[in-house]
Formats: C-alpha cells, structure tokens, sequence
C-alpha cells in the first residue's frame, strides 16, 4: 500500500478493520482527527495497523445505552475509517497521530480474535458517496449553518477564523463543525449517519438551535 494512498470505493479498503471505540468521537470523511495514544491495546493496534501498510483505523462509538459490559460495551452500527496520515512518537510511550477520514461502514459482525484491540468486519456500500468529494454540497443551506454558527459563538464568547471559514468548501465546513461540536453520542451519531452532506447540516442547524433555545430560556449553559 503506497504512502500516499487513493482510494476510490469500498473495493480498496479491508473488510476486516481494527476499531477504536471512543465515546463522542466523530469522524467523518476527509475530516482529520488528532489522537493521543497511550492504552497498551490502542498503542497494539496502531503498531499492527503501521505493520501490515494499511495505516487504517475504525472510529466507533460505544453505545453505553445498551451496554452490559463496561470494559466492552456495545457499538453503534455504523463508523469511519480513517488513515494514519501524520504520526509522532511523544517519548513517553505514546503516539499522537492523526487520521484522514476515508470512508463510513457498517458493522456486519464483530469478530472473536486474539488481538488485545476489537475487530469487525464492515461493510463500506451504503456509503458509496463518501468516495466523492465535496458531493450534494451544492444542496448545503450555506447561509443558515453560518448564522447558527454566528449565534452559538456569540452565546458562548467564541472566536473563529471567519476568513477560513469564508473560504472552506461546503463539505470542509459542514464536517469539520460536525465533528467540532460539543454535542453527545446520539447527537454525533446522528450526524455521522445522515444520508448525505445536505442533511448533516440541518441536524447541526437544528440541534444548534435547541441548544440557543435551551439557554435562552433557562439560562442553562449550552451542552457540553
């Protein structure tokens, strides 16, 4: 697998993936995502994922809802793959990398193995879409997603690069707020499961707008 790798639909990803449960994680597409690395089994799974050249790592959410067990709890059916595209050594025995979303799977099952770390095998075709960029962002209410982000900077003091912001692509936008945002796992899932960009941003819009309306009229905090 080169370092620089294209991929351009599920038949170049593995349908056998590590995963990495991590509650309110949300990774979408072409989204980057920095982790710290330091529980043995997650140090394990990112030697394992630089070993066999895929670089690819599942972000799952647990789904502590239906969870028994604590030390492994449920997940949520569908997750991101992302590529290791940036990785450090921090001295201590941590990594502190970073992951390129790819693409959105199914979980088809969980598998028994004798790896520290879980594994499923998935399924990427419900999510073909994902192997296009910047697709349906055309579709994207881009003037309401920064009006809702103006009203929440300003309900919780907030700055933001505003030329940045004027210059990203609709899905850039729309993917990096998602996955910025403070919301919890159902919120999060939510807009990891939307069927396409258009309807990502109006679950952010909406739940945005609970949250202002929330504090507005109770005086409560925003959701952290």
């Amino acid at each position: 697998m080169p370092i620089n790798a294209d991929y351009r639909g599920p038949a170049d990803l593995p349908e056998v993936i590590p995963v990495f449960p991590l509650p309110g994680a949300l990774l979408l597409p072409r989204g980057q995502m920095p982790l710290n690395i330091f529980e043995p089994r997650y140090l394990a799974m990112v030697d394992d994922a630089l070993r066999d050249g895929h670089r690819l790592i599942g972000m799952i959410q647990p789904d502590v809802s239906h969870s028994q067990d604590a030390d492994k709890p449920a997940l949520f059916h569908v997750g991101c793959i992302g590529r290791i595209t940036q990785l450090a050594e921090a001295g201590d025995g941590r990594y502190i990398l970073e992951l390129t979303g790819v693409a959105r799977f199914k979980v088809v099952q969980e598998l028994t193995t004798l790896t520290p770390y879980r594994q499923c095998k998935v399924d990427y075709f419900p999510y073909v879409d994902d192997f296009t960029a910047r697709k349906g962002e055309d579709q994207v209410d881009r003037e309401a997603l920064l009006e809702v982000l103006t009203d929440f900077l300003k309900a919780n003091n907030l700055k933001v690069d505003w030329e940045g912001v004027e210059t990203a692509p609709n899905e850039a936008l729309v993917n990096a707020l998602a996955m910025m945002s403070p919301y919890g796992a159902p919120e999060k899932q939510a807009m990891l499961e939307a069927p396409d960009l258009k309807t990502r941003a109006e679950i952010l819009i909406a739940v945005t707008e609970m949250d202002l309306a929330k504090k507005r009229t109770s005086g409560d905090p925003p959701l952290q």
